[in-house]
């Protein structure tokens, strides 16, 4: 009954929740990927510090791999970094290389934006890349009324990018536009005035996306550090019925109305976000932001490095180690070994939908791997199935009934089940905790296998072998595969039997 209802919540939410796409993601190994350069740009043009790169990489691979499960690469090449992520979303891999640098600036006016065509510098280029964050800084910083009534009527809004892109000053005013990617078809854009800002991303002690109670669109909380918290609520207790931009990357996300003072330390980011992007900021956020800027490259396609072959490979191999393993059981334990399918069947199905949600949930990418990870937790469910079923043996080899056997046998076997489980996981985080890379998607399938093995033991094998034990047809030696036993049984119950006639 209880395993019932945990495989019709797995996959209820396998089925009606997200993407609905019952299948698992696969990784690079298995599927391909797409890879995106992403070219350091500094203010000076010079080259970037390798120290600051390796930061870099550290926190970029955090965002998109914050698990150590979801089978991305991120790796350094001179001024570059390289993303390499599962499946072709190539847009995926750019956001992640956002600087992420959050600022909250007051709204001092917006207007529209200027319809021109003022061509967007080359940041390929490092001199020019200088240059430009250098001009934006001098127009669009600066305290100068005539300067900034100039740079709002020259902004163009509809430009690839910002020389800025997070490199403003924050204790200067900003010119600047909302995010073309949060506007709606055939909007022109807001330009912003913007005052200097009142807090900044080092303040954001946690982000995490959601849709919250009585709300259908998904949005992005903010908590703020504890000095933090006390600036955002004396901000917005003084500046009710105005504006407060959150601006990322020089960019305005969202400038929402202040209604009145908000205290507890946190906030939202609302906009026209959806699982994916939310999910994406909040990622992010989370985790700080870049100490360099970064030029996004075009996606290329990485093609798979073992591919369907290899995945249909390990599949056969599994399928057939498990074929065997049915074919000891019931030869071995006759019927009781249909139990033993029925047990590994289902413990399959609910591996299948975990996967699925982890996929959804966590980024979780399913590697060979991991496959191996989990045919070795499959093989040690069958372990636990013969552990419980010797001892029966042992019980029935006592003199006792199959009937009287199995919860005897139980009480034995869990305790040595419970044992072997705790080393098996306690090497599987182990191993997830100092491993890096393939070996922890290994150790994050074989600890998920290890788990599930006692939910499956305690909650299936052991209901279904007390409830058989009290069938006339699961009593049968014939059917049980316990003959054998059973008369040694009998005969050890004869010559204790003989051994007291004679003592008496």
């Amino acid at each position: 009954m209880a395993f019932g209802l945990i495989l019709l919540v797995v996959f209820g939410l396998v089925f009606f929740t997200g993407d609905r796409e019952p299948t698992p993601k696969l990784g690079i190994d298995l599927q391909g990927g797409t890879s995106v350069v992403l070219q350091a740009v500094t203010p000076d043009g010079s080259a970037p510090d390798s120290d600051k790169m390796e930061q870099a990489r550290d926190i970029i691979n955090k965002r998109v791999n914050g698990l150590g499960v979801s089978g991305s690469e991120v790796k350094i090449s001179g001024r570059n970094l390289i993303i390499t992520v599962p499946g072709s979303d190539g847009d995926q891999a750019r956001t992640l290389g956002q600087t992420a640098q959050l600022k909250v600036r007051p709204v001092l006016a917006s207007q529209a934006a200027p319809a021109v065509n003022t061509p967007a510098p080359d940041l390929a280029d490092p001199a020019a890349a200088t240059k430009a964050i250098n001009d934006a800084r001098a127009t669009r910083q600066s305290t100068d009324p005539a300067v900034q009534k100039r740079a709002i009527e020259t902004l163009n809004c509809n430009a690839p990018s910002d020389p800025l892109a997070g490199n403003d000053d924050p204790t200067k005013p900003l010119i600047t536009c909302d995010r073309p990617d949060e506007r709606k078809a055939g909007q022109p854009g807001t330009v912003y005035t913007l005052g200097p800002a009142i807090i900044d991303g080092q303040s954001i002690s946690n982000a995490s996306s959601g849709i919250p109670q009585n709300q259908v669109q998904y949005v992005v909380t903010l908590e703020f550090t504890g000095e933090a918290s006390r600036v955002w609520a004396d901000f917005t207790a003084n500046n009710v019925g105005k504006q407060a931009a959150f601006v990322l990357d020089s960019q305005v996300i969202t400038a929402p109305n202040i209604n009145g003072p908000i205290t507890g330390g946190q906030t939202q980011i609302t906009g026209d976000f959806n699982q994916q992007s939310a999910g994406d900021l909040a990622g992010v956020l989370k985790y700080g932001s870049l100490p360099l800027s970064f030029k996004p490259g075009t996606a290329q396609t990485v093609s798979a490095t073992l591919g369907f072959e290899s995945l249909r490979a390990g599949l056969i191999a599994g399928a057939i180690g498990l074929f065997l393993v049915l074919i000891y059981a019931l030869a071995y334990y006759r019927a009781l070994g249909v139990l033993v399918a029925l047990s590994l069947a289902l413990s399959v199905a609910l591996l299948y939908g975990l996967l699925v949600l982890l996929g959804r949930w966590i980024g979780y990418s399913l590697d060979l791997a991991g496959i191996a990870g989990i045919i070795i937790g499959i093989g040690m469910t069958a372990d636990s199935f013969v552990v419980y079923f010797e001892r029966i043996k042992d019980e029935i080899r006592e003199g006792r009934s199959f009937r009287s056997a199995v919860p005897r046998g139980w009480a034995r076997a869990r305790r040595t089940i419970w044992t072997g489980n705790a080393v098996s996981l306690l090497s599987a985080v182990v191993l997830y905790v100092l491993a890096v890379g393939d070996v922890q998607g290994f150790a994050f399938t074989l600890g998920l296998s290890t788990i599930l093995d006692v939910v499956i033991v305690f909650l299936v094998t052991h209901p279904l072998v007390y409830f058989a034990s009290k069938t006339e047809f699961f009593a049968k030696p014939s059917m049980n595969g316990l003959g054998a036993v059973a008369a040694i049984g009998r005969e050890r119950k004869r010559a204790a039997a003989t051994i007291e006639e004679a003592s008496a």
